[in-house]
């Protein structure tokens, strides 16, 4: 990829907003970008030397592996969100990010280079450091959910923040493409396939939604905020 497409791909970033064009340039020196197709993986922490990731395009599912060798959902990520080594040390979790959306577009920093422009523009620091404290403070709020809320609650709020994120209104109906398994939400609210199954179709035979494997279709939203 070309210095020119790096600078298109990166001036419009949130992360970036803050750097002049002279050092949004020098950025682009250090900076690879990944493409990704729906189920491709785009990064796994074994794999590569530590590195800093954010999301251009495109919806990823971050998946960690536990010490049983199973697979679960930690977080969904959408455009301008963090992954990879964001916190600047050093990390053992043995995790990988997979595309779940048809088209996904992300850029990556070797930790060393992206360290050095940061300690050089303490405007671009004070803007990574807020993206990691909204990432820290998403996963408090989880556990939070976890300690405070049952599993019923956990599921209605989960889909109720999915359906402001990317729901599509249409006439009194909201409908989201639904790239998410069972055991994808079961492993996001903490519980299991067998409960995510059993309330989606307490939610369904209530009138509330309806859903399939390609999307969910919220038909009484008013019903799902209460």
């Amino acid at each position: 990829m070309n210095l020119e497409t790096k600078y298109w791909h990166l001036h419009n970033h949130k992360l970036m907003s803050v750097l002049s064009s002279a050092e949004l340039k020098e950025i682009c020196l250090i900076t690879n970008f990944k493409t990704a197709k729906k189920g491709e993986i785009i990064y796994f922490s074994h794999d590569e030397s530590s590195r800093v990731y954010t999301l251009k395009r495109g919806t990823i599912k971050i998946v960690e592996i536990d010490p049983k060798g199973n697979e679960i959902v930690k977080d969904i990520l959408q455009e301008g969100d963090l992954f990879g080594q964001f916190t600047l040390a050093d990390s053992n979790l043995d995790e990988y990010a997979v595309a779940v959306s048809d088209y996904v577009t992300c850029c990556s920093f070797r930790m060393d280079d992206f360290e050095k422009v940061i300690e050089r523009n303490p405007t671009l620091a004070l803007q990574y450091t807020k993206w990691v404290g909204l990432r820290l403070k998403r996963m408090e709020n989880k556990y939070a959910n976890l300690v405070f809320k049952d599993v019923r609650s956990r599921f209605i709020g989960f889909l109720k923040d999915w359906t402001l994120k990317e729901g599509i209104p249409n006439q009194n109906e909201i409908t989201l493409k639904n790239y998410l398994t069972h055991q994808d939400i079961a492993s996001l609210i903490c519980s299991t396939r067998q409960t995510v199954t059993q309330l989606f179709n307490e939610l369904k035979e209530n009138g509330i939604l309806d859903y399939s494997r390609t999307e969910i279709i919220i038909k009484n939203i008013a019903a799902l905020n209460q």
